[in-house]
């Protein structure tokens, strides 16, 4: 038996809430359902997609390599349908995008393919550097749009901004940390840890204030802008790191696995957004990439 889109709907929602309980809330279905959908989809591949445990469900390396597929598959799905109710976009014009380093890889790259496949006769030039640098573009009409951490937006005077996603933090630490089998984790418990710091966007800012409301100053063994790295060093047991959900990964380059953990107490968010010039007149590729961006997250809220 082939599997259907619906299966490959459930098995997005549990692989994003990592629980069949959170995955079945958010669809507003039975967890029966969801727990049937997945079983009837590893029968179907013949792998196992999820690692059971008392806690819920760890996506396996298999499951995170099939988790690509089908979000392109979704997404293609979602393309095809969009493209019998509007006409896609045959002329010409450009679009000037800015993006920050947090979001090129884990946001901007998707939605590209996308803008790339609905309104192939546009050229596309995009930029990619800080958060300040990029706002300076917006306002002086050298961006169209930048898809960027909007939580720290500074000129919100100037510039208008969309949220496409919000993004908790949470605990990165190797698959044999003393706390990979803690109940609960507070902040107080990692104070003493070596952190693995990433220096992109606002990260390193808001790690270090999590960490001062406790009356710790961050024990920082290596900063980097690369989460790549980051990752690399959490998995061989060089530190731990605090990270928006946004980029986690279970897998290191190496293969190693790493584990993500909730933290209790109050965390901040990173949110990620279009921000583009308060009443500026958007040129239509402009338009066409806002109304695409927002229609992907719409496709996304309803898994």
């Amino acid at each position: 038996m082939a599997f259907t889109i619906r299966q490959l709907q459930f098995f997005v929602a549990v692989a994003e809430q990592g629980t069949v309980s959170g995955a079945a809330q958010n669809l507003s279905i039975s967890q029966s359902s969801v727990t049937e959908a997945i079983k009837e989809l590893e029968s179907d591949l013949g792998v196992e997609l999820f690692e059971r445990h008392p806690r819920g469900l760890n996506i396996t390396h298999k499951g995170h390599q099939f988790l690509r597929h089908a979000t392109k598959i979704l997404a293609d799905v979602s393309d095809a349908r969009r493209s019998f109710s509007s006409e896609l976009a045959v002329a010409g014009g450009r679009l000037q995008l800015g993006v920050t380093s947090l979001v090129a890889g884990y946001v901007l790259s998707d939605l590209l393919a996308r803008y790339r496949r609905g309104y192939p006769g546009v050229e596309v030039s995009a930029i990619e550097d800080n958060g300040d640098y990029l706002e300076h573009l917006l306002v002086g009409g050298k961006l169209d749009i930048a898809v960027m951490v909007t939580s720290n937006l500074r000129d919100r005077t100037a510039l208008q901004s969309e949220i496409l996603e919000v993004s908790a933090y949470r605990l990165w630490i190797p698959l044999s940390h003393r706390l990979a089998s803690a109940d609960i984790i507070g902040i107080g418990d990692i104070a003493s840890e070596p952190l693995i710091m990433l220096t992109v966007d606002e990260i390193e800012e808001n790690t270090g204030k999590l960490l001062s409301a406790i009356g710790a100053r961050p024990h920082v063994a290596f900063r980097t802008r690369s989460v790549e790295a980051v990752r690399s060093l959490v998995a061989t047991g060089a530190g731990v790191a605090l990270l928006p959900d946004l980029v986690y990964r279970p897998w290191s380059l190496e293969g190693d696995r790493i584990e993500s953990r909730d933290i209790s107490g109050s965390l901040p968010v990173v949110q990620v957004g279009m921000v583009w010039r308060r009443g500026s007149s958007l040129p239509q590729s402009a338009r066409d990439f806002i109304g695409l961006a927002q229609s992907q997250r719409m496709v996304r809220q309803r898994l």
